[in-house]
């Protein structure tokens, strides 16, 4: 009889990424929500933004602790990473927290960090911040040329959380590091957009992840007194909004030896 040797398949490495955690109602959803999504899509790395976890404004160690507790491998963030002034240098100290790499040289901190799965593969993960309608930073796209020239040699597989207001400015970055990259999901505005999809030369690709926090709001804080911000122009303390709690989340698959998306998929979960 003929016997014929079984393919071993390659299979992908399949990467979280959770949008921006929004206060401890973003925190009690990934308590109730993180094992089950790790479980159901194979997750093989963990990634939130978590610049927005402590209070709706900034991080701090002990919410950070929390959410490592919790089974999130890497928290990326952006403009409001510096909100906890007096925590900023500590926070900043663990290497599982990364912050834009466009920052002028002396911020504290890092911007890239490489990843090892319990598989024993490793990913590269880059946090960049835009420029429009934001900060006047170093350049994403020159910045992004050269932390990925030192990601690559290390792992083909290189993950980008592109903090950033404008969606030009994010699609701009996409299609120029299309096929440098895995993939490439945008922060920020903490509204979930629906454009996921591959581009040509196997990069990922998603406008913005969206937030985890509470959908009876305004993008995580409470409608009243940002209605009354708009009206008045006065200056107003935002509260965190606690109901209709939702989880946004993406979920890309990577093929092991090109580094290329092999799938996306949105996740927008009521908890």
């Amino acid at each position: 009889m003929l016997s014929v040797k079984p393919v071993l398949l390659n299979m992908p490495v399949n990467i979280l990424f959770i949008g921006d955690i929004i206060g401890k109602p973003g925190r009690q959803a990934l308590s109730r929500e993180l094992h089950r999504l790790v479980d159901r899509h194979t997750i093989d790395i963990v990634i939130a933004n978590g610049e927005n976890a402590a209070g709706g404004f900034g991080l701090t160690v002990e919410v950070a602790k929390e959410l490592f507790t919790q089974g999130i491998h890497l928290l990326t963030s952006g403009n409001h990473i510096w909100d906890k002034k007096e925590q900023v240098p500590l926070v900043l100290a663990d290497q599982r927290i990364i912050r834009p790499s466009n920052y002028p040289a002396g911020a504290p901190g890092v911007g890239s960090v490489i990843l090892t799965t319990p598989g024993g593969v490793k990913v590269g993960v880059l946090n960049l911040e835009g420029r429009v309608y934001m900060k006047t930073l170093e350049c994403p796209f020159l910045t992004a040329d050269k932390e990925i020239e030192w990601l690559k040699k290390e792992t083909s597989i290189i993950f980008v959380d592109f903090h950033a207001e404008a969606t030009s400015e994010k699609s701009a970055l996409g299609w120029y590091l299309d096929g440098r990259v895995s993939a490439l999901v945008g922060t920020h505005t903490h509204v979930q957009t629906a454009d996921e999809r591959i581009l040509p030369h196997g990069t990922a690709f998603l406008t913005d992840a969206g937030m985890t926090g509470s959908f009876d709001s305004v993008i995580g804080m409470g409608k009243e007194e940002t209605i009354h911000r708009f009206l008045t122009q006065l200056p107003a303390k935002f509260e965190v909004a606690k109901k209709d709690i939702r989880l946004n989340a993406v979920v890309i698959g990577v093929d092991e030896i090109s580094g290329k998306a092999v799938s996306i998929e949105r996740i927008n979960i009521s908890c």
